[in-house]
């Protein structure tokens, strides 16, 4: 029995999961990664075991949805893996065991031969002073309806996809307040020039004011930014993002990201996989930067390199290029982007109704993808967000 361990349900930890427990239980004749020669794996040769601090999928891309008091959909990891053979185990990790090859949870200890590790991204309000004090995350998503319902002015802090899409939900869902974007670039400066002009208009019809600038302070009755005080009833930090310090004893870079080398083993514990957020993955153009557009094809194939592994086989290289960033302007407008496979943007792109329903798509499209690879779990080689270079 090889026990294989996955640390995080996001969307790169599920597709890992569940191409995994898939593969393992149903035999398939081969695919673009795995060719027909290849062993396939019985269902006594592998337990996988899924471990998350809670037993509900958060929908990454939907959250400035939901802190806007959107309802969304109720998605529970266990119905995600049923009919996988997938085993979830529900809570804290509080460390890892290199050497003894264990995860510790609260209480109790999870043994591994392989580890993936899809502990991704968090909001890092400690980079802003008073941000942790004063301050709400798209991740308090709970928290923040009753708040912004009742504040007169809003400041959303970050310029970045996650901070345009917040400012835009927040003024289309509670026209009466003041919602004021801050960052230190203008948003969709990593556009082309038109794509971006009609994002800022968009932001502009809607009411959000922009300002470019460096935070320096969030207090509690609004921020300081280049030493001018801005009014806010509600804070939102929606900048830098940092890695979960569990990976201590392996390889990073400075950001806290696992080094990988090109089939996304650690270059210092080939036995540990990283993927999504949580790893520097050095691709042609770069390293790959943390979003769901390259997530999951990074679980798919951390998943079935681990398969080649245990068949005696080396892993393949991993290779991925972007394909689009589309930014959602409320919930009947909207910009995509198509970009070069450095993430570059192309001279193609769409607006308004049109790219709002393409924005739509693209978040719904990873529920059907991980129903295909419970009944193809061959079919590794699709990607709902990106593609392959």
């Amino acid at each position: 029995m090889t026990d294989i361990v996955i640390l995080g349900a996001g969307y790169a930890g599920m597709a890992a999961a569940i191409q995994l427990a898939a593969r393992k239980i149903r035999p398939a004749a081969g695919d673009a990664q795995l060719s027909a020669g290849d062993a396939q794996l019985s269902a006594g040769d592998v337990r996988v075991t899924l471990v998350n601090a809670g037993d509900r999928f958060t929908e990454r891309l939907r959250l400035p949805m939901a802190a806007t008091g959107q309802e969304v959909a109720e998605l529970r990891i266990p119905s995600l893996l049923a009919g996988t053979g997938a085993r979830f185990e529900q809570g804290w990790v509080t460390s890892v065991d290199l050497d003894r090859r264990t995860v510790s949870l609260e209480d109790r200890k999870i043994k591994f031969d392989f580890l993936v590790y899809a502990l991704g991204a968090v909001p890092d309000t400690s980079s802003v002073p008073g941000a942790a004090e004063h301050g709400y995350t798209v991740e308090d998503a709970e928290l923040l309806p009753s708040r912004l319902a009742a504040a007169k002015h809003v400041v959303v802090g970050g310029t970045g996809l996650t901070g345009v899409e917040s400012a835009a939900e927040i003024a289309s869902r509670y026209p009466s307040a003041t919602v004021t974007l801050v960052g230190r670039s203008a948003p969709g400066a990593t556009m082309n020039p038109r794509a971006g002009d009609y994002l800022r208009r968009a932001l502009a019809r809607l009411g959000v004011r922009t300002v470019q600038g460096e935070i320096d302070k969030v207090l509690p009755s609004g921020v300081r930014v280049n030493g001018v005080f801005l009014p806010g009833d509600v804070f939102l930090w929606a900048g830098g993002t940092k890695i979960s310090p569990l990976a201590a004893g392996i390889e990073t870079d400075a950001r806290g990201r696992i080094v990988t080398d090109e089939a996304l083993r650690s270059v210092s514990h080939p036995f540990v996989w990283a993927v999504g957020d949580a790893a520097a993955i050095r691709q042609p153009y770069g390293i790959m930067h943390g979003t769901c557009q390259g997530g999951m094809p990074t679980g798919v194939h951390a998943a079935l390199s681990i398969i080649r592994t245990l068949a005696g086989k080396e892993p393949r290289k991993f290779r991925f290029g972007y394909y689009h960033t589309p930014v959602s302007l409320g919930r009947g407008d909207g910009v995509v982007q198509f970009t070069h496979g450095d993430d570059s943007p192309r001279r193609f792109y769409l607006t308004g109704r049109l790219a709002a329903r393409y924005k739509e798509v693209v978040t719904a499209s990873p529920w059907p993808t991980y129903r295909r690879m419970k009944r193809f779990p061959a079919s590794g080689a699709f990607w709902p967000h990106g593609k392959r270079s």
